[in-house]
């Protein structure tokens, strides 16, 4: 899964370690998720994307190979 994190981080000059603590996780967690490395449970999801005020498909990107 792709994500928009680190866009938004940038623009709201937030780092990952204030994301992580803002939403309730490790800072490397938040570094999983911009590698595309780690799928976000949808409650992490949905808080994040309030977090920037948008809504989660406007922060993730959901490709047909994620369900796979």
């Amino acid at each position: 899964m792709k994500t928009k994190i680190k866009e938004y981080r940038a623009k709201y000059n937030v780092t990952q370690a204030d994301l992580a603590k803002k939403v309730g996780v490790r800072r490397e967690t938040i570094s999983f998720l911009e590698k595309g490395q780690y799928n976000p449970s949808l409650k992490l999801a949905v808080r994040i994307a309030q977090q920037f005020q948008v809504s989660v498909e406007d922060v993730f990107i959901f490709e047909e190979s994620d369900w796979e």
